[in-house]
């Protein structure tokens, strides 16, 4: 075959006979391409939940408490803003330049944050961190169906699906640790070597987009949807927080919200290349993964997030005993995620995609079981290791149950998508589904925070009407028990039984998924027929 021989696909569309896919890159540059990505995706998974463990020292060193919120905040608002345009853009110029500006960005972003010395200043490189892992995770993904044949995506799927749990569990254990045993900082500059290694590794040449011609970058559609995005995630995150759920705050960002809604469709169904293609409304693959992910979203962080504070509130561990714990629900995580992906071509997407949701709800239902009544919380304070003691076995075997039931969904889904979608659409298609878990964990936190804050409402009745008319009725109701220390059993065990409720509800939320997963259908892997077309006419014309 004659170097630099290039021909037209039905398309019209240049593809050079020295374009490289999957289905001839070499499988050295292959395997050390897909442990770069692993890395890399560690570390942005690191750094998405570590400042939860370390937020209020460092917050305290800075001088910043009052915009501790902004610290996570900064980071959410910036990654998911940047993953449905990094996923377009790596269609439009490849994977490679896409993740190594990512990779660069969080590095620097690490090295800034690391080197901080104002409150205002960190949550500044924090949105530089969100941008760079905002390109990176969705880049990474798209990039296995670059690099892996259909049928092998689901295995690969899995382990990204296991990285990316290990990543975000491991997270505030790691970020405790580091700050305990040295500082702060240090758990910013542990994202350096990481990036190096990454970097190295992934230099090599990447297969290059199945297309290349005109690149049509829809620009009024990215910033439709960047300021969509930004007023979406706002309003969860400051909702019922900063200002009520019924008010007029949330009222207008509703308002301006749908007219951002109505103007980007209108934009996207007359653009000739949109950053989100209003055609994959009809894609029942994706929209049926959508919803996967959005409740996926929703399950994990309020699981992560509840379960961990339930853990150092009121069983009285260390962050670093209850990241220890968490490791549970990791486990539970890398098990089903890699041998679902590893699995799913013999058994197909809709065992795992009903099992799986099912697990979720036995672990949840196991989680709803730990009540702690006043007498309980009680002991707490003669014996501080009763609860540990009372409940750490059902606490471990719920998580580690609910960690089965997600790992049995991520991977299959992303499989199923990328399976189901076109290669010049691989990065738009694999980004949509990312954005959409994204949300959902904006919207975990919220659900699962009113949740509780309803029920508290009524639990915490249990004390006289004039204290209870004192008491917030919110999780900050902890930080009042010592202005109240006579009634703290009640307050600790209102708020553990809120947090218990909370379980129940994501539980049954969870359950919902069966009936998605019963009609779940996905059209099976099939072969690049036109670049195997294109290919030949390469080949015929060389000889």
């Amino acid at each position: 075959m004659l170097k630099g021989i290039s021909v037209k696909n039905p398309g019209g569309i240049p593809i050079s006979a020295e374009q490289i896919t999957y289905k001839n890159i070499d499988p050295k540059v292959r395997t050390t391409i897909m442990i770069g990505l692993c890395v890399a995706m560690l570390g942005a998974c690191f750094d998405g939940t570590i400042v939860g463990t370390i937020g209020t020292k460092l917050a305290e060193d800075l001088g910043g408490l009052s915009l501790y919120s902004w610290m996570v905040t900064a980071y959410l608002l910036c990654e998911t803003i940047m993953i449905p345009i990094a996923g377009k853009l790596s269609d439009i110029y490849g994977r490679k330049p896409l993740f190594l500006i990512g990779l660069g960005l969080f590095a620097v972003g690490s090295v800034l944050a690391g080197l901080s010395n104002s409150m205002e200043i960190f949550i500044a490189c924090r949105a530089i961190q969100g941008v760079g892992g905002g390109i990176l995770i969705p880049v990474a993904t798209a990039a296995v169906a670059d690099l892996y044949a259909p049928r092998e995506r689901a295995r690969m799927q899995g382990l990204l699906g296991a990285i990316f749990g290990i990543g975000s569990g491991i997270g505030p254990l790691l970020g405790g640790y580091i700050e305990g045993a040295i500082s702060w900082h240090w758990c910013f500059y542990i994202n350096i070597p990481l990036a190096l290694i990454a970097f190295f590794l992934t230099i090599k040449k990447f297969p290059t987009p199945t297309s290349i011609g005109d690149k049509n970058i829809d620009y009024k559609g990215i910033a439709i949807l960047t300021l969509l995005l930004l007023d979406l995630i706002l309003l969860f995150e400051f909702g019922g927080k900063e200002f009520e759920w019924v008010s007029i705050e949330s009222i207008a960002m509703v308002v301006i919200l749908v007219v951002l809604i109505a103007i980007f469709v209108k934009i996207e169904n007359r653009v000739k290349d949109p950053v989100l293609a209003p055609h994959l409304i009809h894609n029942k693959t994706v929209i049926m993964a959508a919803i996967f992910m959005a409740v996926f979203g929703i399950g994990m962080i309020g699981a992560m997030m509840f379960t961990n504070m339930l853990a150092i509130s009121v069983f009285q561990l260390t962050t670093l005993e209850a990241g220890v714990w968490s490791l549970a629900m990791v486990a539970g995580m890398m098990i089903t995620s890699i041998s679902s992906g590893a699995l799913v071509n013999r058994t197909g997407y809709k065992p795992w995609l009903v099992v799986g949701p099912i697990l979720c709800f036995v672990g949840m239902i196991i989680l709803y079981g730990m009540t702690v009544t006043p007498e309980i919380a009680g002991n707490l304070f003669t014996d501080p290791d009763y609860i540990q003691e009372l409940y750490m076995v059902r606490y471990l075997i719920g998580t580690f149950i609910f960690g089965l039931g997600l790992g049995c969904i991520m991977s299959v889904i992303m499989a199923a998508v990328q399976n189901s979608s076109k290669p010049s659409e691989m990065g738009m298609t694999t980004s949509s589904v990312n954005l959409i878990r994204s949300i959902g964990t904006t919207m975990g936190t919220a659900i699962f925070t009113m949740v509780i804050n309803g029920r508290l409402t009524s639990e915490l009745q249990i004390v006289p009407p004039e204290i209870y008319d004192q008491l917030l009725h919110d999780t900050g109701v902890l930080g009042q028990i010592m202005q109240f220390p006579q009634y703290a059993p009640q307050i600790l065990s209102a708020f553990s039984n809120s947090v218990d409720f909370s379980f129940l509800v994501g539980g049954v939320i969870l359950l919902l998924l069966v009936i998605v997963g019963v009609i779940f259908k996905a059209q099976k892997p099939e072969e690049d027929t036109e670049f195997e077309a294109v290919k030949k006419k390469i080949e015929d014309g060389s000889e």
